[in-house]
Parts: C-alpha cells; sequence; structure tokens
C-alpha cells in the first residue's frame, strides 16, 4: 500500500503547518511589539497633562464657548 504522506496518514503535514502558522505569529507580534516599543521612545516620560481648566481656558480663547459658558464651567470645576 502506498502512503502519500507516510504512514502517519498526513498528521505531520498538519503538526508542520501549525508549527508554520505559530512561527509567523511569533514574528509578526514580535514585530507589533518591537513598533510599539519604538512609538513609546519618542515620547517624554512622564509629561504633563493638561488640566480640565486648561483646556476650558483654551477652548474659551478660541471662541468655541461664551464667557457665560466659561464662568459657569470653571465654577463647576472648582476654579
Amino acid at each position: 500500500m502506498m502512503f502519500p504522506y507516510g504512514p502517519t496518514g498526513g498528521a505531520m503535514v498538519w503538526v508542520g503547518f501549525i508549527f508554520m502558522l505559530l512561527f509567523w505569529a511569533l514574528i509578526i507580534l514580535g514585530i507589533v511589539a518591537l513598533v510599539t516599543w519604538v512609538g513609546k521612545q519618542g515620547r517624554p516620560q512622564g509629561a504633563a497633562q493638561e488640566s480640565p481648566l486648561d483646556i476650558l481656558k483654551k477652548r474659551y480663547a478660541k471662541g468655541e464657548i461664551s464667557k457665560d459658558d466659561y464662568e459657569s464651567m470653571k465654577k463647576e470645576l472648582g476654579g
């Protein structure tokens, strides 16, 4: 009797296929991790975040909100 994939009936083909998928998955995950790490290196550590009051002041300066809105929101923020 002839075995086209050997005496295992093709089981080794599937094992090889699974290992190939795992290999490529690890390569892709490694690339994603490297890109993420490099992206984080460009940012300053512990960069100060804008406070809500700073954002409110910028919106008022740009004319996005009126003086009355600014004053009421400022009061709500406790500033």
